[in-house]
């Protein structure tokens, strides 16, 4: 299924795309006017120039790039970021750096990835009673499998 959205990109890179017919996540890019070098722990809203208008009933969810988070230990702060259809400013990735050393990040790097899905809206019905289920009330490790 396609969705058409409405953007607006103001830097010169290109814009988000599948880089695979398999493919999920659209890449986002950094735009920067000069590197930003992320400390061990320190964390940074990284513009990417884009602007979008997402259909109602649609979200757009900013996550991490398998391949920064495992080979330099970037990944999303707030994993996965939302995106909301009624946003309309920049797309910002919040970027942590969880290695033990300096990494730089220069513009137009791949550094994240938007998944746009659709949602539904819940419509709460108050009642004294849940229907039962063979789990139950069991939380976290309640399977025993870990």
């Amino acid at each position: 299924m396609e969705v058409t959205v409405q953007i607006i990109n103001k830097s010169p890179h290109e814009l988000p795309g599948y880089q695979t017919n398999g493919a999920s996540g659209m890449d986002l890019r950094a735009w920067l006017t000069e590197p930003v070098t992320l400390q061990p722990m320190a964390r940074k809203l990284i513009p990417t120039g884009i602007y979008i208008a997402l259909p109602d009933g649609f979200e757009a969810q900013v996550r991490p790039r398998s391949g920064l988070a495992i080979k330099r230990g970037l990944t999303v702060v707030n994993s996965p970021g939302t995106i909301d259809s009624d946003y309309r400013g920049e797309v910002m990735v919040a970027l942590i750096n969880l290695s033990g050393e300096d990494q730089v990040i220069n513009d137009g790097e791949r550094i994240a990835q938007m998944i746009v899905s659709k949602y539904n809206k819940v419509v709460w019905d108050n009642v004294e009673v849940l229907e039962e289920t063979t789990r139950g009330t069991g939380g976290f490790g309640h399977s025993g499998v870990m």
